[in-house]
């Protein structure tokens, strides 16, 4: 699921056909209101009753806070009293600086789960071509949580993150990446500084990249996990391969200047028609299709 609440953009469409289309540079104060980042989480003391059919005395829990939203008052989370909030503007804040004279270009800001979780996404202006032909954009990720469910996190990746699924793969590659928990203070310029170490972590991604392209892939290779994993169950038998599926992708491999790319997982697509929806020269083919018998 896309658990997108509110978001902006510029250039492409998300998969999921929502969130506001923005000309390019636009102020901050632009994507605050139109990615639906203009509000300020608040908080106040838990208190409880105790009685019966909630008559009683009222009673405070000083050890923990309810965090809120400012605009509709709805509830986000309970945490802990040392927790430190970052709020959604601050995350658009943090490329200010970055917009106006480092040539990053916002790209993609947006809220999460009724407000429990937000982002924003800019160009860097670094990116690759692998092999003549696929380009690959370089992108600066902010993200955090107010529910303790992801820390404050700062990392260069090469995923457009326009949803939740996007946003888990981007802070799932992990590497280079700068996470302050919430029991700290974000402190967005030691962050930048911090970004300023592991910036070449761009330049390692685009040589382990161009690398997969030239290994070439063994027949016998390719053969044996086609046949691993283009299977059926049969009840009361052993497992039975899909032939018709294994001589498709069988072809499909072995068609001059062809290359395939196997993704697992429906949520997936979404994301991928994206991607393949701006180069005509790629084709999505699902595993339904390859099953499909003539």
């Amino acid at each position: 699921m896309h658990l997108v609440e509110t978001m902006a953009y510029v250039g492409q469409n998300p998969w999921h056909g929502l969130g506001n289309k923005l000309a390019r540079h636009q102020p901050i104060e632009v994507w605050k209101q139109q990615a639906g980042m203009d509000w300020q989480i608040e908080e106040a003391e838990v208190r409880y009753v105790t009685g019966s059919h909630n008559i009683g005395t009222i009673n405070a829990f000083p050890q923990n806070k309810v965090l809120y939203r400012s605009d509709t008052k709805k509830p986000l989370a309970v945490v802990s009293k040392r927790f430190q909030v970052v709020q959604p503007g601050e995350i658009l804040e943090f490329y200010r600086d970055l917009t106006a004279t480092s040539g990053f270009e916002l790209e993609t800001a947006g809220v999460l789960r009724e407000g429990r979780k937000f982002w924003a996404l800019a160009r860097t202006g670094q990116s690759a071509t692998l092999r003549g032909r696929d380009r690959v954009d370089g992108y600066l990720l902010l993200a955090t949580a107010c529910d303790g469910t992801l820390a404050t996190t700062a990392q260069f990746t090469s995923v457009r993150v326009v949803c939740n699924n996007t946003l888990a793969i981007a802070v799932g590659q992990g590497k280079g990446a700068i996470k302050v928990p919430h029991r700290s203070q974000f402190d967005p310029e030691r962050v930048k500084r911090q970004l300023g170490i592991t910036v070449s972590a761009w330049d390692g991604f685009v040589e382990r990249m161009k690398a997969l392209c030239e290994r070439p892939v063994d027949p016998d290779s390719a053969e044996a996990l086609l046949r691993r994993i283009l299977t059926y169950a049969v009840p009361n038998a052993a497992p039975m391969v899909n032939e018709h599926a294994v001589a498709n992708v069988r072809a499909l491999i072995e068609s001059p200047g062809e290359r395939v790319l196997v993704v697992y997982g429906s949520g997936h697509l979404g994301w991928l028609r994206q991607i393949i929806a701006s180069d005509s020269a790629v084709q999505l083919v699902t595993l339904s299709d390859l099953l499909a018998t003539r």
